[in-house]
């Protein structure tokens, strides 16, 4: 870790990771086996030894990288020892965004560590780029509302009811917000509302004037004012030690419901199914995808929970 220094260690540290909500981070899905479209399973790494301060010589994890990746499809980056590949890492390196939205990261022997700490896997997994791999979630929400047009309120809270736009994973079945990974050199408003289109109203299938209709409603819905709800690192199945997930979750609150009343919801792309979702704690999302939904609803100042709780 020699080009690091310790002052860079600390900021590094799991415990600040949310340094925005001041939350606790910890890996938990990103230790869970076997690993997405796998058999392999991940060595365990008991709590007190997934952060790299805590020396651990016998660390032996288990080297993995999908041969979906190794493929060398044009989302996915090189091997390491590849002659000609040499990354800028902690850079923007050509097209390539290769900084980490939680600051620097190390990197040792060529290749980048995990700013979280160990996973008990090493290489790349599913995941096309060594070091961050960005991603984009639009959480596109509104209040539900009865048959005449008012806003529904919670029987116990007496809050509005919101809902958002929730798709069903085709790869694991689990429901989730409808976002995507960032195309080199894209803009990330750019990718909010493309993964919005084709994952929630499936505007790869639709003809050149419906896409046209739909490319104007959707304008609509992401030039107004949002919220970005969480910037950073995800605990995500699918990190390793070198490879890992992070996200920028945006909120577009359509106020009236008129705007999305107009944009007919279709599952497409890696959708199995989309639909309107009441939001509550008792959802059961994919990732960290929960926790961005309940910041939401704190924000705007939704029922979340029946039970109050220490406030």
């Amino acid at each position: 870790f020699s080009n690091l220094s310790a002052n860079c260690w600390s900021h590094l540290h799991p415990i600040n990771m949310f340094n925005s909500c001041n939350v606790k981070f910890y890996h938990s899905k990103a230790l869970a086996s076997p690993y997405p479209g796998s058999h392999i399973e991940r060595s365990q790494v008991p709590e007190d030894k997934v952060s790299w301060l805590i020396e651990w010589k016998d660390y032996n994890p288990v080297e993995y990288t999908a041969m979906s990746v190794l493929a060398g499809p044009n989302w996915a980056d090189p091997q390491i020892s590849d002659k000609g590949f040499s990354p800028k890492f902690n850079e923007r390196d050509g097209e390539v965004e290769r900084k980490s939205l939680n600051g620097l990261y190390a990197v040792e022997n060529g290749r980048p560590l995990n700013p979280v700490g160990r996973t008990g896997l090493t290489g790349r997994g599913l995941l096309g780029r060594w070091g961050p791999n960005h991603a984009a979630d639009p959480v596109v929400t509104r209040w539900k509302r009865d048959r005449s047009g008012n806003k529904i309120t919670h029987p116990v809270t007496g809050k509005n009811i919101l809902q958002f736009v929730a798709i069903k994973r085709r790869d694991c079945g689990e429901w989730a917000i409808p976002g995507g990974m960032v195309d080199p050199g894209e803009k990330i408003s750019t990718t909010l509302k493309r993964e919005f289109g084709e994952e929630a109203l499936n505007s790869l299938q639709k003809s050149p004037e419906e896409k046209a209709k739909l490319e104007k409603q959707l304008h609509k819905l992401f030039s107004q004012e949002h919220f970005v709800v969480y910037r950073g690192y995800v605990d995500d199945p699918r990190n390793t030690d070198n490879a890992w997930m992070e996200t920028e979750a945006v909120n577009y609150h359509d106020e009236t419901g008129e705007t999305m009343d107009n944009l007919p919801l279709e599952a497409g792309d890696d959708a199995g199914v989309v639909k309107w979702v009441d939001i509550n704690e008792k959802l059961k999302l994919y990732a960290s995808h929960s926790y961005f939904i309940k910041l939401v609803s704190e924000k705007r100042g939704a029922h979340w929970s029946e039970d109050p709780g220490p406030e």
